[in-house]
């Protein structure tokens, strides 16, 4: 669903690449599935958030299916910068996506980075690292059939075991015409093990375009060190935004301040329930007790919810 407000601004475009030439790094909201979406890109971006992507869409079903489309993918004036991401295995079908959103996006960004053995089997996500050749042309079909040279095509990508396979696929896409590459760094089968920072290092070395690091951050001050010791331009976060939506403006944890928009905003885009109240789980995991948390997870209304924060948090 996309508002008729933003079709007035879709010659306003800028280029998403100006971004990493502020003299800053760039703060990124990561894509995450049922909750990257408009309301919390919302919240985030009035806490220094510099740009924010869109959950992975499937490329093949919103291309296919107009109530995909609906249901998939809503923004709104205020909504920029924005990158939609992308699951594809077809470069027809991910040109396709690609502009069916620009008119209302800034760019797009292809997942190869998905560990889930659904995507996989499906070729999408993390088994496209080993197909440099099918990610060069889905890069080359979107460059030549999107009209606007200021819309980006980036990509999110997870590491080898053998980096040297990495730095090749990064080369290949970069010679491409790709605008960006987001690495995420661990290897398809790491979950929970420490992310290989000089991997992304070595990586952003051997790149001319700008490189963000992905994995395990959770506060600004762990962005900063990221930053500093990859040497990339930029550093995105998932985890660490859901826990506190004003990581970003410095915030150690969440402000009431920060629930308190959560709440006005999510009312006011009409966010179900499941979704507004999972955020807040989130969002209040550090600051309640385990006393607490047994008491509000198990709140299961919007009004039960609003009481709740009220009586014990005056929002």
């Amino acid at each position: 669903m996309i508002s008729d407000a933003i079709k007035t601004t879709q010659c306003q475009q800028k280029d998403p690449v100006d971004l990493f030439h502020s003299g800053h790094f760039v703060k990124i909201c990561a894509p995450m599935v049922r909750y990257s979406k408009l309301a919390f890109r919302t919240l985030v971006r009035k806490y220094s958030c510099d740009l924010c992507y869109t959950p992975m869409i499937i490329a093949a079903d919103f291309v296919r299916s107009v109530k995909a489309r609906d249901s998939e993918f809503t923004t709104s004036k205020g909504d920029r910068p924005l990158i939609v991401q992308f699951a594809a295995n077809e470069a027809q079908v991910l040109a396709d996506a690609a502009r069916i959103v620009c008119p209302f996006a800034d760019g797009i960004d292809v997942n190869c980075g998905c560990p889930q053995r659904w995507a996989m089997a499906e070729g999408y996500g993390a088994c496209l690292i080993n197909k440099p050749e099918l990610v060069q042309d889905m890069v080359r079909h979107v460059r030549n059939q999107v009209e606007n040279p200021r819309f980006s095509v980036s990509i999110k990508i997870r590491i080898h075991d053998d980096l040297k396979r990495t730095v090749d696929l990064c080369r290949k896409a970069e010679a491409t015409g790709v605008s960006w590459i987001t690495v995420h760094g661990r290897n398809v089968e790491e979950r929970h093990q420490p992310v290989h920072y000089d991997a992304i290092k070595i990586i952003k070395q051997n790149m001319s375009i700008p490189v963000v690091a992905n994995g395990d951050v959770k506060t600004l001050k762990d962005a900063e060190n990221i930053y500093h010791m990859t040497g990339t331009d930029g550093v995105m976060v998932a985890r660490g935004l859901l826990a506190n939506p004003a990581m970003f403006a410095g915030y150690e944890e969440t402000p009431l301040k920060c629930i308190q928009d959560w709440v006005d905003i999510a009312l006011e885009h009409g966010t179900p329930f499941t979704c507004f109240h999972h955020h807040l789980m989130y969002m209040m995991e550090r600051i309640t007790s385990k006393q607490e948390k047994r008491v509000f997870n198990v709140l299961s209304s919007t009004s039960a919810v609003l009481d709740y924060l009220n009586d014990h948090y005056g929002v």
